[in-house]
């Protein structure tokens, strides 16, 4: 028997671990997955190892582990692996599967267009600001980890690319790393950009979305010359059921990939003698 276990991150705000299992209901339902568990890698229950062995005391025979991840970090190339190695372990007559987490994918463009389509709509408070007068500050959550931290930045600019209508496509985070999220608004304002709007790039609500919120109110009343706007998050948008649904088929088919060149845990995979197998292709195999 084969079951789906859907990994969220997980959030201090019992709300965000709400869309996710709402989010996995509704993708289980149009897909006709017979069998899924969720579960998550922090602050929300059940954890990984329980969603495991969830699946293996209602008989399942193969688990393909789904991290619903936006970015490549070490959740998903640590802390995922981990746990599958001690299932593997614990349950060696079970077989494992593991997907990507999201990544950069062309669907992602067009969430992120709707989201910009939602401001555009909204109930004008004065005339609409011209597009090439427009900066999009593409907000992350911040890592340690430079290839989640470019995979923002890179999605940020193919989005400039499919608009080619906006003044700029900036990225800032929230934490961790830099440019952050004043920093990233400075540099709009300092280019000339007359509107801002921020584009949160977040799969659930939570502290730090309440944060920026806070953040905007404060910056907008700071430059009341420039009009300011606080997009919807990207959330669990029906396009994004279509993106999990493939890495769902490339992990059963083994062509789940990670950007293994760029990852910041390679020389430590290397140079460890107890290896484990993410059931995807691998330059190198990650060792945790």
């Amino acid at each position: 028997m084969r079951y789906i276990l859907f990994v969220g991150h997980g959030s201090r705000d019992e709300d965000g671990n709400e869309e996710v299992r709402t989010f996995v209901r509704g993708l289980v339902k149009k897909k006709n997955y017979l069998h899924s568990e969720v579960c998550f890698l922090e602050f929300g229950k059940p954890d990984i190892i329980t969603g495991i062995e969830n699946c293996v005391v209602k008989g399942a025979s193969e688990i393909i582990v789904i991290p619903i991840i936006l970015l490549p970090a070490g959740h998903s190339k640590i802390h995922i692996p981990l746990a599958i190695d001690q299932g593997k372990l614990k349950y060696p007559n079970v077989k494992f599967y593991y997907g990507t987490p999201v990544g950069t994918d062309l669907a992602i463009l067009e969430i992120l267009n709707q989201r910009m389509e939602n401001i555009w709509n909204e109930p004008s408070n004065g005339i609409r600001p011209a597009l090439k007068e427009t900066s999009v500050l593409l907000l992350g959550r911040g890592s340690s980890d430079a290839d989640a931290n470019s995979t923002l930045v890179r999605i940020a600019r193919l989005f400039w690319e499919h608009q080619q209508e906006f003044q700029m496509v900036e990225t800032a985070f929230m934490g961790i790393t830099q440019p952050l999220m004043k920093e990233g608004l400075d540099r709009c304002r300092l280019l000339g950009a007359k509107h801002i709007v921020i584009l949160p790039y977040f799969l659930f609500t939570g502290i730090l979305i309440e944060r920026m919120k806070k953040y905007t109110e404060d910056y907008a009343k700071e430059y009341p010359e420039i009009k300011i706007q606080l997009a919807d998050y990207f959330g669990f948008h029906p396009l994004l059921e279509e993106i999990v649904a493939r890495r769902i088929k490339e992990a059963i088919a083994g062509q789940s990939q990670l950007n293994c060149d760029l990852c910041k845990y390679r020389i430590d995979a290397e140079n460890n003698h107890h290896h484990h197998h993410h059931e995807h292709t691998h330059s190198h195999t990650h060792t945790h």
